[in-house]
């Protein structure tokens, strides 16, 4: 198909959406018709109207020689990478999931090991094409009349409007990466080090593609460092029966294709694969590899949300309830020691994914210092909880120690803030004067309804 009839289908799904918009009845929330997802925010099934935006899933085009490509916003970034690899380049960001979506990864926040460097997904953005809250399709760039909304939706969660088809800027890549896993016992000494890094791109006198880390424990911590390369003396294959996080501790170098780095971490969904039993061998060998994957396991984790069938066992085996612990959070590196030393005495969880960053602008409704060296947290299962404690005791610890350490917390999982400290933490001035701009009707949520009471 010809580019020029891409575009025309591009423009027959938006009116198509346009028209679906306007009969979605007046005073009527609306919310996006969406089979898959990555949050991790439940809620009880909507009977309101679905925007169907199932013919916004392609990408458009790839300009090798701009480094640059036209999405539509519900593409995969499995879908992108696979279009953009051919010619040799990458997104600057790719979201360690399979079935993140580049409008999902934009309106909220994703992450990778090329974040020390290149900052979130949304900072590779050139520029957005919105359906607003307010029915409006507007085209928002840095320096347009709509900069506002294209500063302002970064952590706006569908909350403004939604992403069409976004511009972005993309990354040479070579055919493989060389890996080496670097072990630290004192979590200060690693926090100096990914923040030498994260300000000179080197390490040992090479520059870094790729940074992230791994806690095992109090004394045992690696950083990953990526090395782009043209050749590889093997690869290594994470895909089938072999498990990345566990080959950090058994390899000090590994090599990989860049398309199998890209998404190393999908395969296990980082580790969590384990809570279904797919770290077993003989589970492993009978579970077919295309299943695999983290769309897979969350589809499990929602079956399970919906019936509690692990926590009526719990209670028909006499154990204390569990609390979902589902969070990724980012602390200035310097306070990197003293959040792993808290977890590590209230939470308990291991391991913990740790991945540098340095934003590149502001963004208000996420308002990391520009230039300061962060590094996000991951943490991602469940933790028994003390007797006679609330449901959410962890998660609110947590939310208190980040806000002391003069951190952020992602809102794609759950939340319990307090209307005004939450807006104090997410720029509620400039979300209500956007609101008022992009949504005037207030036909789609409230970040703070929708991001803490579960809306």
């Amino acid at each position: 198909m010809t580019e020029l009839a891409i575009k025309g289908d591009h423009q027959r799904a938006v009116e198509a959406l346009r028209r679906s918009y306007d009969a979605i009845p007046a005073g009527t929330p609306v919310r996006l018709a969406k089979k898959t997802s990555n949050l991790f925010r439940w809620r009880d099934p909507s009977a309101a109207p679905g925007l169907d935006v199932s013919g916004f899933d392609r990408v458009l085009s790839v300009d090798a020689d701009e480094r640059t490509a036209q999405v539509q916003g519900m593409t995969t970034y499995e879908d992108l990478v696979d279009a953009t690899l051919p010619h040799g380049l990458m997104p600057t960001v790719v979201p360690q999931l399979k079935t993140i979506t580049l409008g999902g990864a934009v309106t909220g926040l994703g992450i990778e090991s090329t974040s020390f460097r290149d900052g979130l997904p949304h900072e590779s953005v050139l520029e957005m094409e919105v359906l607003t809250g307010g029915g409006e399709i507007v085209t928002a760039t840095r320096d347009n009349e709509h900069a506002d909304l294209f500063f302002g939706f970064p952590n706006s969660y569908g909350t403004l409007g939604y992403s069409l088809r976004l511009k972005i800027e993309l990354r040479r890549v070579r055919p493989y990466v060389r890996l080496r896993h670097v072990r630290f016992t004192d979590a200060a000494e690693l926090a100096r080090v990914m923040a030498e890094i994260t300000e000179s791109g080197e390490f040992e006198g090479e520059a870094v593609d790729f940074m992230d880390g791994t806690v095992f424990g109090a004394g045992e911590q690696y950083i990953s460092l990526g090395f782009f390369a043209d050749e590889a003396p093997y690869t290594s294959d994470y895909t089938g029966q072999g498990i990345y996080y566990r080959s950090i501790r058994e390899r000090s170098v590994d090599f990989l294709t860049i398309r199998d780095y890209i998404w190393r971490w999908d395969t296990d969904w980082f580790w969590c694969s384990g809570a279904f039993g797919v770290q077993n061998p003989a589970v492993r060998r009978l579970w077919p590899d295309k299943a695999k994957r983290s769309d897979v396991y969350r589809k499990l984790v929602a079956y399970d949300r919906r019936y509690h069938i692990v926590a009526r066992v719990d209670r028909w085996r006499g154990l204390r309830p569990r609390e979902d612990v589902i969070q990724d959070i980012e602390v200035p590196t310097e306070r990197l020691p003293e959040f792993l030393e808290f977890f590590h005495d209230k939470v308990g969880m291991s391991p913990i994914w740790l991945c540098p960053l340095r934003a590149k602008e502001r963004w208000p409704l996420y308002p990391l210092d520009v230039g300061r060296p962060y590094v996000n947290v991951g943490f991602w299962g469940t933790v028994r909880l003390p007797p006679g404690q609330i449901p959410e005791y962890h998660n609110r610890l947590i939310e208190r120690k980040v806000a002391a350490l003069d951190g952020h917390k992602s809102l794609y999982s759950t939340a319990f803030y307090g209307r005004d400290e939450f807006w104090r933490y997410y720029d509620g001035e400039t979300y209500r004067r956007l609101k008022g701009i992009y949504d005037p009707g207030e036909r789609l949520l409230d970040l703070y309804d929708k991001c803490v009471r579960g809306r």
